[in-house]
């Protein structure tokens, strides 16, 4: 066998091998977000995530996928979209959210300040499903919302515990149909993974 055809021999191993990490962290989502089992099949890295932050923080593995499934589809680089001046010149982003659990960036440092979290990143799956985890479990403490309550868990999620208290959601129909379908989500993905673990 030549050098070359050895050389590209390896190259091509080494990128087969290096795809899997590669595709979680470039931004590509799994297919079919509608089925569990398919997202877990495409990224085994996930389970052991949900389920790591599951044993922490008691937080459904069915709840935490469809929230990270409402925030980021799955996408570990995920950014809320540019906004614009005069409809063409970019002027910053709505929000400095980031990653699968789209935290923002101050209360992604509280997390690692409580946590000790450094090195932490939010477009790491196991890093942002233990943030969902610990800002839920606060978000239970403070407002009574159990765990499994995917729905007023979504709603103070997005709107922060102190808007939650406030009852923003209640001016925002919109968000009260999305919070709605999460839970309908999270029921669904539950339905599944109890026939993918088999």
């Amino acid at each position: 066998m030549s050098r070359k055809l050895r050389t590209l021999a390896l190259v091509l191993l080494v990128a087969a091998c290096g795809g899997r990490v590669a595709t979680e962290r470039t931004g590509e989502a799994p297919r079919d977000l509608d089925n569990a089992c398919r997202i877990l099949e495409q990224r085994p890295g996930y389970l052991r995530a949900f389920q790591a932050a599951e044993r922490r923080w008691g937080v459904p593995v069915a709840v935490q996928m469809a929230i990270i499934y409402q925030e980021s589809k799955f996408i570990p680089n995920a950014r809320p979209p540019h906004q614009y001046a005069l409809g063409v010149i970019p002027v910053g982003r709505q929000s400095s959210a980031l990653g699968y659990s789209q935290a923002l960036d101050g209360t992604w440092a509280e997390y690692l300040a409580q946590r000790g979290g450094r090195g932490a990143r939010r477009d790491d799956i196991h890093d942002a499903t233990d943030f969902m985890g610990w800002y839920m479990t606060l978000t239970q403490q403070e407002l009574g919302i159990p765990l499994h309550d995917t729905e007023n868990q979504y709603l103070a999620y997005h709107e922060g515990r102190g808007g939650y208290r406030r009852g923003s959601y209640q001016e925002k129909a919109w968000l009260m149909r999305v919070a709605a379908g999460l839970a309908e989500r999270a029921r669904m993905y539950d339905a599944q993974l109890r026939t993918c673990r088999r």
